[in-house]
């Protein structure tokens, strides 16, 4: 039996998962709740060339490491902290250090592909999709790829149509 409850955010890349989440922890307090963000589970590519890192498809469900995912979800959902795996998107690679995180009473996963996964969504209590319209999606991802990952406009235009749209809709909008 689960002590903690898990909240699934869902929806496309920059339709407002992690402010949504935000919010909700400043609400409750973050001693109440804990954020853990689908994309820090990437799987570790490190041993690949940067120039075939960069290349890779991160909006498909293959990219990510859902077995570690679900396994610290059941850990936090039992009342026990977990090494959260950091992500550098600059590098495309997991980071050395982790941080810990937990255990709190409310778990908020947040992530474009968490209702793709069937192990996840059994764990999960309750599923909040935000549906928000690609071409503000699209100005806010380019805006956040810029400021915050050290992209450039070409890269995050190229990205966004060769593969974050088609996986959107192959993937996330059916979810």
């Amino acid at each position: 039996m689960n002590k903690g409850i898990l909240i699934g955010i869902a929806g496309a890349s920059g339709s407002g998962k992690t402010h949504v989440a935000d919010s909700i922890i400043e609400g409750l307090g973050s001693d109440k709740a804990v954020i853990v963000q689908e994309d820090s589970y990437y799987k570790d590519l490190s041993d690949i060339p940067y120039e075939e890192r960069v290349r890779r498809n991160f909006d498909h469900p293959d990219a990510f490491d859902y077995d570690l995912l679900a396994k610290h979800l059941f850990q936090l959902l039992n009342g026990e902290a977990v090494s959260h795996p950091i992500y550098d998107y600059k590098l495309h690679t997991r980071s050395k250090e982790t941080k810990n995180v937990g255990p709190c009473v409310l778990i908020i996963l947040e992530g474009i592909l968490i209702f793709n996964n069937a192990s996840l969504r059994e764990l999960m209590d309750y599923r909040v999709f935000i549906d928000t319209a690609m071409d503000i999606c699209f100005v806010r991802r380019l805006i956040r790829d810029i400021e915050e990952r050290g992209r450039t406009v070409d890269s995050i235009i190229r990205q966004y149509t060769e593969t974050v749209r088609p996986m959107y809709i192959k993937f996330i909008a059916p979810s």
